[in-house]
């Protein structure tokens, strides 16, 4: 099953769907990135100037992808911090749907999270409904966008929404936690790992999201809410 991944920045992918990711690609899934900002606002160090912060970030999020087996990685330009789901964006979005064609896309849920706040960046929040609307109807719409009339309408048969309220899908990770655990630890310029606390975080986190998922002790997993679209 052909999979589109769209988020907000460099390192989402990573800490929502990190694992599934590399479960799917181990059993020979063909999985895409787009990420809609270059990640400008991000980092830590003020030594480092502004302007060099995308290529760095790309260089992080292509690394990443390779850990967990994805070699295609779209960046859309957005300017990290300002995103709102306008039409130019899902214009943007559709053309990589017609373009890539995916049976499945996974993006952030464009609910609000009221338990895990971090979860809900308002870009996120953003590329999440953009996502939706460009999903359903205006990749599926051949005459949706006449900016896009030499790419075929593509219908996207479900999508897999992360971050958010209401999940109702998992996957179990625990084999591929450590993948996971070393694609976060390609975005050095985010200090994902400051003080060496990055497991023990994921761990807690993703514990709990497999004791939710009905489990055992001691497996670790990701939580999806499934919509079908086609």
């Amino acid at each position: 099953m052909r999979t589109l991944v769209i988020t907000a920045h460099p390192d989402d992918v990573d800490f929502g769907a990190g694992g599934t990711i590399a479960s799917w690609t181990s059993q020979g899934i063909e999985v895409s990135y787009c990420i809609v900002t270059d990640g400008d606002a991000g980092g830590f160090d003020p030594a480092v100037p502004r302007s060099e912060i995308p290529a760095i970030r790309h260089a992080e999020q292509i690394a990443a992808g390779r850990q967990l087996g994805v070699e295609e990685v779209r960046f859309l330009g957005w300017q990290d911090g300002r995103v709102e789901p306008t039409t130019a964006l899902r214009i943007d979005l559709s053309r990589v749907i017609r373009q890539v064609r995916p049976e499945r896309i996974v993006t952030h849920n464009p609910e609000r999270n009221w338990d895990r706040i971090g979860a809900s960046h308002p870009d996120h929040l953003a590329v999440g409904e953009a996502t939706v609307r460009a999903v359903y109807p205006d990749a599926r719409n051949p005459f949706a966008y006449p900016e896009l009339a030499d790419l075929e309408a593509h219908t996207v048969g479900e999508v897999w929404l992360m971050g958010g309220p209401g999940a109702d899908t998992w996957v179990d990770v625990t084999d591929s936690f450590e993948r996971k655990l070393a694609a976060l630890r390609e975005h050095t310029s985010q200090e994902t790992d400051r003080g060496g606390g990055l497991e023990a975080r994921l761990r807690e986190w993703m514990s709990a999201t497999a004791a939710q998922a009905g489990y055992p002790d001691g497996r670790l997993a990701e939580g999806f809410r499934r919509v079908i679209t086609r």
